[in-house]
């Protein structure tokens, strides 16, 4: 019986286990045996897995989260342990394996499978700035999320006469801070794509004002930036892919905008919020899709490839192109947004 690994890597997201019941399904379907890697890469490194059956599958569908755990472990960060990947893969019978994640989990996968191993992607990103797909799953649940909370702070914030500065996620790209803050009626929205004008951003604020309005809303994406090169950092620690850990943007921007307007102004960061909890079901049924399409994608040996939604459609695509660069936020959706700032 020929065997399918399944392993999520990087942060949680709405929708990996509508992934895994898909992929796991469709395999099963076919008389596949599934093997899930548990904890992302470094499940793989220390050969820790579980048999995937009909019963692991079942109920986990509007479940957030993911049951094979995850982590951010990066096989090609010391040395050796790609080959102890390898290895492992041939040890486990693995005939092939499905990877589910986003850049960094994804561009483990495009090494590996460069590298002689029979890998397909998945892409998975709550930030959806993943390149050569329209969306990613989780993305829609955690901008229904986001703007639920934009929602229940108008009313605070009118309530109070207050200027709310809300932190949304998004490291490169500010896909959410602009979905969420156009849908939510932001007042401004924030992106890391285009450096933060204080100034411009306190004179919407004081136009607001003189109108009448005493209270505002404005969103700004947690990778924002004051320049082009200074991002607010909670700490100067990387993780195994060399990435910062972002946090301090809604803080230090809220400390600016008081100081230049005299108007009141809180902060609240959503964080995690964002990605836990069960997924929407647009974020449901495309996850489904595309766990069926890596399992097609497996049968027909089109290894080296990622599904990916073009339009309203399921296609495949290289893995490399999918890390080939950051899909950062579309200037027409942004100019849509910017005709209802302040």
């Amino acid at each position: 019986m020929p065997r399918v690994g399944i392993l999520t890597g990087g942060g949680d997201c709405p929708g990996l286990n509508a992934v895994i019941r898909a992929a796991t399904r469709s395999a099963l379907n076919n008389s596949w045996e599934v093997v899930g890697i548990k904890n992302g890469w470094k499940g793989l490194l220390e050969k820790e897995t579980q048999i995937l059956d009909m019963r692991s599958i079942s109920g986990i569908l509007h479940r957030g989260g993911t049951i094979l755990g995850t982590s951010r472990t990066n096989p090609y960060k010391n040395e050796g342990d790609s080959e102890i990947a390898k290895n492992n893969f041939k040890e486990l019978n693995l005939d092939a394996l499905i990877a589910i994640g986003g850049e960094d989990t994804l561009g483990v996968a495009n090494k590996l499978s460069e590298e002689g191993l029979n890998i397909v992607g998945v892409p998975k990103t709550i930030d959806n700035d993943l390149n050569a797909t329209d969306y990613t799953f989780g993305f829609d649940t955690a901008v229904n999320i986001a703007t639920e909370c934009i929602d229940r702070l108008h009313t605070t914030a009118e309530s109070h006469h207050r200027l709310m500065v809300v932190e949304v996620m998004g490291r490169h790209a500010g896909w959410i801070a602009t979905f969420s803050g156009l849908a939510g009626g932001a007042d401004v929205i924030l992106i890391p794509e285009i450096p933060i004008n204080v100034a411009e951003v306190c004179q919407i604020i004081k136009n607001r004002h003189a109108r009448g309005k005493n209270f505002s809303i404005i969103v700004v994406a947690e990778g924002a930036k004051f320049s082009k090169s200074q991002e607010i950092l909670q700490d100067g620690e990387l993780d195994e892919f060399g990435h910062v850990k972002l946090g301090g943007i809604g803080q230090k921007l809220a400390k600016l905008i008081e100081t230049n307007t005299g108007f009141e102004t809180r902060v609240v960061v959503l964080g995690h919020i964002q990605r836990g909890g069960t997924p929407t079901a647009y974020d449901r049924i495309l996850a489904t899709r595309y766990g069926v399409k890596a399992m097609e994608l497996v049968f027909n040996k089109k290894f080296g490839r990622m599904a990916a939604l073009k339009g309203n459609h399921i296609v495949d695509v290289p893995l490399k192109e999918a890390i080939a660069e950051l899909k950062t936020v579309d200037e027409k959706i942004y100019e849509i947004a910017k005709i209802f700032f302040g």
